[in-house]
């Protein structure tokens, strides 16, 4: 089914514009605790981003990388919701997503500085982030590449019965790739428990996805092809993308099969750091930052009697961890030159056949 209150509106010009504004979750049935979890979730995920901005400008991230500023209640609001041995796979806007998980701060900022006490020994970049013991399993660079692999994963926890439920972000350009129809198609035939959640920001790397897509919204009007429900969501709110994720979720847990959700948001930003984002209309930048999830949760937790002075002291605990991770991902040692000849094969080793 399709959620009225996150269809798209209009400006002038076709310039796509966020919901309207309404208290319409001030009395969704999710738990207070759960709320301040989701709100820590996305105010970490916020100050990471934005220390990660801070560092790159600094000249000390090496390579590019993708912020998901504005993207924060997505990763938020499904990683609340997941089992801890659920699986994640993320594209490579995936720095959110992998905190979602649970991963620590340090090690994922490191790999970002291309540290030997990254995530990765500081090989894999910002790209790459993957941690299978909090069941993050990868960030893939390749547009669409992931779905078919966490297919893989979903089919390996039917088989085996463990209940585990697969996770799949990607972004709104995925749905033209053939991937995402041959996932698509996989998972509904075998009734995988797998969960695909497209984040469409509107964009793709310098395209509007309206500009080169059939249909008004690019994963979810192509549901029905697959026997699947169209679901579409408001990505900034993080109470209906975590109510929509548990559903989604237990229904895959149960054998009901897999889901199909289109989360609506904006990236605050361009692509990548090297893109400054002119092409989008400057009504258009506006109207969704100051449709921002953090802004708008947090006045709603206040709506609902929780205090500034406790939402204040999680801003500033998060800050606390963000400074501590940046001086530890800082401190760290580049990687030792003879380290690039390990962890090319599954023996930890990088000779053929040995």
């Amino acid at each position: 089914m399709r959620s009225p209150l996150s269809d798209h509106r209009y400006g002038e010009h076709g310039v796509v514009l966020p919901p309207e504004r309404r208290d319409r979750n001030d009395g969704a049935d999710v738990d207070p605790a759960t709320r301040l979890r989701l709100y820590r979730s996305m105010r970490e995920m916020r100050l990471f981003e934005k220390r990660a901005y801070d560092l790159f400008m600094k000249q000390l991230v090496k390579g590019t990388s993708h912020l998901s500023l504005g993207m924060e209640a997505i990763a938020a609001g499904f990683g609340v919701a997941m089992r801890e041995d659920d699986y994640t796979f993320a594209t490579y806007r995936g720095h959110a997503h992998t905190l979602a998980r649970g991963v620590p701060m340090t090690p994922v900022l490191a790999e970002l500085l291309g540290r030997a006490n990254g995530l990765m020994g500081g090989k894999g970049g910002s790209m790459h982030l993957t941690s299978v013991e909090h069941g993050m399993m990868g960030s893939y660079a390749i547009i669409g590449a992931h779905l078919t692999i966490a297919n893989g994963a979903a089919w390996s926890a039917q088989y085996r019965g463990s209940g585990q439920v697969t996770v799949c972000f990607f972004g709104d350009g995925t749905t033209n790739i053939g991937a995402f129809h041959e996932a698509l198609n996989y998972a509904a035939v075998y009734q995988l428990p797998v969960v695909f959640v497209c984040e469409n920001n509107l964009y793709m790397e310098y395209t509007s996805i309206s500009d080169i897509t059939a249909v008004p919204h690019p994963a979810a009007d192509r549901a029905a092809a697959y026997g699947l429900d169209a679901v579409v969501i408001d990505g900034n709110d993080a109470d209906e993308v975590h109510l929509t994720a548990a559903r989604a979720i237990e229904r895959a847990r149960s054998g009901g099969g897999p889901s199909l959700i289109e989360a609506l948001t904006y990236r605050h930003g361009g692509h990548s750091r090297a893109d400054p984002g002119k092409y989008r209309p400057g009504e258009e930048v506006e109207a969704w930052k100051a449709y921002d999830p953090l802004t708008i949760y947090r006045e709603r937790l206040v709506r609902l009697g929780v205090a500034e002075g406790d939402l204040d002291a999680i801003d500033a605990e998060a800050l606390a961890l963000v400074d501590t991770a940046t001086e530890e991902a800082v401190a760290g040692d580049l990687p030792a030159p003879e380290s690039a000849f390990t962890d090319v094969w599954a023996d930890g080793g990088w000779s053929w056949r040995n």
